[in-house]
């Protein structure tokens, strides 16, 4: 019983969540208005420089951060609405992080072996299927997908030293 509750803890409020977005709206934009003033954000002789709408948009941007900042601090003490517990938490990283590592992976060894070693991977430890076929599934769509885009579209997708062996 002591464990049901341990993994339903939670662990962020959705004020907390509001004030943490709010604060990164607000430095992106203040770096959009950082930006748009070193192109230049006035009205010249011809009319309005690069960064002038920008520059209005970043500011927009800033005070909208400020005012979601503002509304979650004074709901701060009063809203206790869970935003994420700790059992939701966990199964959304057991997917991003092998996503995460997936997408990485295609920059080193290409997208074909990427995919295959996730699709495996995934099927294996996340969907708990046999381990021979999830090896099996893993590299029959990785093959049709070169196929698909290699062979026969003539798309050129990220390769890895695997398909430079075999000459492409």
């Amino acid at each position: 019983m002591e464990e049901r509750n341990e993994s339903n803890r939670a662990l962020a409020r959705v004020v907390t969540i509001d004030m943490v977005v709010a604060l990164i709206v607000f430095a992106l934009g203040a770096l959009v208005v950082y930006e748009s003033y070193q192109l230049g954000s006035s009205w010249g002789s011809d009319g309005p420089q690069a960064g002038y709408f920008p520059f209005y948009i970043g500011l927009l941007i800033c005070i909208s951060g400020t005012m979601v900042f503002v509304q979650s601090l004074l709901r701060l003490r009063s809203d206790a609405k869970v935003f994420v517990e700790r059992a939701q938490l966990k199964q959304v990283m057991i997917v991003l992080i092998p996503t995460v590592a997936y997408v990485l992976s295609v920059q080193l060894i290409g997208i074909y072996v990427s995919a295959m070693v996730f699709i495996g991977l995934f099927m294996r430890f996340v969907g708990k299927y046999r381990g021979l076929r999830s090896a099996i599934v893993g590299v029959t769509v990785s093959v049709i997908a070169f196929a698909l885009f290699e062979i026969w579209f003539k798309i050129p997708l990220p390769k890895g030293p695997v398909e430079s062996l075999l000459g492409y």
